[in-house]
């Protein structure tokens, strides 16, 4: 009796623990990454299949927009208002990721500040439309500002004008091979395609894991994970094999704001430097981690690399 009583107790105990670990999906570059492609019948069926992707999985995907995208020289492009607002009306979040995708570690205060409020203009309209705010800021290339003056000075700016920052902590390099397969369909070799999708697919997996493990290896536990993707053809097409992925690897999906409520989120952060990096590594290094801790990054596949170049 008491042998089953531990076994159900253990059982239990399993479930439980692959119940605990949960991911945001977060989406930067908003309403799409389409690599020079001003075809906006391909821009709206990229939008439209990443959307029923997220809504048959069930994710609550939070979208960061860089608005300049919705200009076309100094007029706005009311298709691609139109993408942020198929995003909306399917209950998805949108967040500023400034105007022009500046970089902070080298645009100065003044001038970076003033890209964020030209940046919240035309989402906030739409936010408002719909009775929602605009509460969420995702840096550019994930700078957050190399000094603690800098650091300090950009996060209460964006205390007062009641933004959270969205970090990550799975980082990624989804981009390049976005990228790749966005050049092997211009040249329709759907054989590159498929290949560029399975070894993606694996290559998250992978980060999946390693950054799993750095957070126990930091914590002691599974933290709620925040994962870096970009609104891409890949993405676009991909979805669906990222939510087996995770499934598969015992994940639920959440919102940024059930994401935060982890206490994790309030480690804080000592070391500054001109990286942009998981907020995963950054805390690593705050708390001393040196190279060997980071040495089983998974890394992207050379040959992405060369296509991407």
């Amino acid at each position: 009796m008491r042998m089953l009583f531990t076994l159900i107790l253990f059982v239990t105990g399993l479930y439980c623990s692959g119940q605990e670990k949960q991911v945001c999906l977060s989406f930067d570059d908003l309403p799409v990454v389409s690599y020079g492609s001003q075809d906006t019948c391909f821009q709206k069926g990229l939008m439209n299949n990443l959307i029923v992707s997220l809504k048959r999985n069930n994710i609550p995907a939070i979208g960061f927009v860089n608005e300049q995208k919705l200009y076309d020289q100094n007029s706005l492009d009311q298709n691609q208002v139109e993408l942020l607002k198929s995003w909306v009306s399917n209950g998805l979040e949108l967040g500023n990721h400034t105007f022009s995708h500046p970089d902070y570690n080298s645009t100065s205060f003044k001038d970076y500040t003033s890209d964020i409020l030209k940046g919240e203009i035309i989402t906030k309209k739409i936010l408002t439309g719909i009775g929602k705010k605009l509460r969420y800021f995702r840096h550019p290339f994930l700078h957050v500002g190399n000094t603690k003056a800098k650091a300090d000075s950009l996060s209460s700016f964006l205390l007062n004008l009641g933004y959270r920052e969205a970090p990550v902590t799975i980082d990624n390099e989804d981009y390049l091979f976005a990228l790749a397969y966005h050049r092997a369909n211009s040249k329709k070799d759907t054989s590159l395609m498929k290949k560029i999708g399975r070894d993606y697919i694996s290559y998250i997996e992978k980060k999946l894991i390693y950054y799993e493990k750095q957070a126990k290896n930091l914590f002691g536990r599974n933290i709620n994970q925040i994962l870096l993707l970009h609104a891409s053809f890949l993405n676009s097409d991909y979805t669906d094999s990222l939510a087996a992925l995770f499934r598969k690897n015992n994940y639920t999906f959440i919102s940024m704001d059930k994401a935060l409520e982890d206490p994790v989120y309030q480690t804080q952060i000592t070391v500054f430097g001109n990286w942009g990096i998981s907020w995963l590594d950054k805390w690593a290094l705050s708390k001393g981690k040196k190279g060997d801790f980071f040495r089983e990054e998974p890394e992207t596949p050379e040959y992405i690399k060369k296509i991407a170049e």
